[in-house]
């Protein structure tokens, strides 16, 4: 195998216990579990050998073994879908070139923010980690704020140089933007789509590393490679008309239907 895409799953969510089991209805009024969305995502990408649901709970694994995903069960000492995705490698049946973290709270991932890493992934071998960011516009850096207003825990945003090496990753909405803008507009402000492409080699490495502080208060597991000098490349994508947002909270549902039911998006 070249690449493969696992879906790390825990029923365990301090803020969201249960959330991939959540049901969310799609355009046509059909509701599918959050993570038979997530399958459906990661089978629809182009270049990807196997996919697997990744988990150390029996009801994820009844659920996704009931809609035909494979399932790779894990220890329930994983603190987070990397660490997850680590241990699930040496499960495979053989050692992929690439592996690529598709988090389950993701449904609205198109597709092509998947290729994007894995096409980045293979033209530079030399890289340990790969994770898409996507600029915002008004109207979505709005969601973002709105958030951080009501103290929710929401996307995350990215901050990353020239070279496009990620410089840090925040719950906080970074860099500060003074003022609105237009629901249209640009904004310099990146969301960060919890995807992520990895070599075996990397994974094993952070899986040796304890937490970082930074790590541990942001609750971000990626922090993990920066706090240790491993670089992570962002890859910018383009949203191609679609809109994107991801179920932190279960306030996150409407919204996330909502924009099922304009897509079209079963």
């Amino acid at each position: 195998m070249k690449s493969v895409i696992l879906i790390p799953a825990r029923y365990a969510s301090t803020r969201y216990p249960g959330k991939p089991l959540a049901l969310l209805k799609g355009a046509g009024g059909e509701a599918k579990s959050l993570i038979q969305r997530s399958w459906d995502c990661a089978c629809s990408v182009a270049g990807a050998d196997a996919v697997y649901v990744v988990t150390d709970d029996d009801r994820i694994r009844a659920a996704a073994e009931g809609f035909g995903a494979k399932v790779l069960m894990t220890s329930s000492s994983c603190r987070n879908g990397t660490e997850r995705c680590a241990e699930a490698v040496a499960l495979l049946p053989e050692t992929p070139e690439i592996v690529v973290n598709l988090q389950g709270d993701a449904p609205l991932t198109p597709p092509w923010f998947v290729e994007a890493l894995i096409e980045s992934m293979a033209a530079d071998p030399g890289t340990d980690c790969a994770t898409p960011v996507l600029r915002s516009n008004g109207a979505h850096l709005a969601r973002l704020k709105a958030d951080r207003k009501a103290d929710r825990v929401g996307g995350t945003t990215a901050v990353f140089g020239r070279d496009n090496a990620a410089l840090y990753f925040s719950k906080e909405v970074l860099p500060f933007t003074p003022g609105d803008y237009r629901a249209e507009a640009e904004t310099p402000v990146f969301h960060h789509v919890g995807v992520y492409a990895y070599t075996p080699q990397a994974l094993a490495a952070y899986a040796a590393l304890a937490p970082g502080q930074a790590e541990e208060l942001e609750g971000l597991e990626q922090l993990r490679f920066l706090e240790n000098g491993m670089r992570v490349r962002c890859v910018e994508v383009e949203a191609r008309g679609r809109d994107f947002w991801e179920l932190n909270n279960p306030s996150d549902i409407d919204t996330i239907e909502g924009i099922m039911s304009r897509e079209g998006i079963a």
